[in-house]
């Protein structure tokens, strides 16, 4: 059988953010327990007193967390160089089987020039192509007639190079997106490979996303 304390550990980790400004001491922890108070009965099927879940939460350890974020702060100073593109657009497209012959032949155009930007997320009933605005005409073009679900203009991207290190490091990508999180930027696509990652963004987030992100390699 659970107990409180088990009970609140489970209710607090499934929300990090919670758990951080416990740690940072931003949350009230008499108001924290009224709000998980019904959470942490339901878990115990039992009727708990607001001060017990106090005790509890007085009593978590932030050894765990605070030492990822030691290795995570630790691996932020290794990364490398940001790529900033402007003047993207985002299309998505319904999965069919003449579509990979369309992406074939928008991926050869692309490499007839430099300048030219793609990238294609091919998912289980869709495909996110994320291109530069001088390939929009021939996107259009080639996709005529494809099923588009989805098409935004006006974005821009940042891609970050990570050390070989992000593998074996648990909590990367929740800690970069965190940090938009909190300044309620919003992410059109993410974007990875091994040792890349791509956010794009609406252009007018674009600058306050850079200084975020050359913070994190401040710090």
């Amino acid at each position: 059988m659970k107990t409180i304390q088990e009970a609140v550990e489970r209710t607090i980790r499934k929300t990090p953010f919670i758990e951080e400004a416990l740690n940072e001491k931003l949350i009230n922890v008499s108001s924290l327990a009224r709000v998980i108070l019904p959470e942490v009965s339901k878990l115990l099927r039992k009727d708990v007193k607001a001060g017990a879940v106090m005790m509890a939460i007085n009593r978590l350890s932030p050894a765990s967390e605070l030492r990822i974020r030691k290795n995570i702060r630790k691996f932020s100073l290794a990364l490398g160089d940001y790529i900033v593109r402007s003047d993207l657009n985002d299309y998505t497209f319904r999965n069919t089987p003449s579509l990979l012959k369309e992406i074939a032949r928008i991926l050869n155009k692309a490499s007839e020039n430099n300048d030219y930007f793609i990238t294609v997320s091919q998912g289980i009933f869709e495909t996110n192509i994320v291109i530069s605005d001088n390939l929009k005409q021939d996107v259009e073009e080639f996709f005529k007639q494809e099923n588009l679900i989805n098409h935004v203009s006006n974005l821009a991207s940042i891609t970050i190079k990570l050390p070989k290190e992000n593998l074996e490091q648990s909590g990367i990508y929740y800690f970069i997106l965190k940090q938009l999180a909190w300044a309620d930027i919003s992410l059109q696509e993410i974007i990875s490979t091994t040792n890349e990652m791509t956010i794009v963004v609406k252009e007018k987030d674009i600058n306050e996303t850079f200084s975020i992100l050359m913070d994190m390699k401040a710090k």
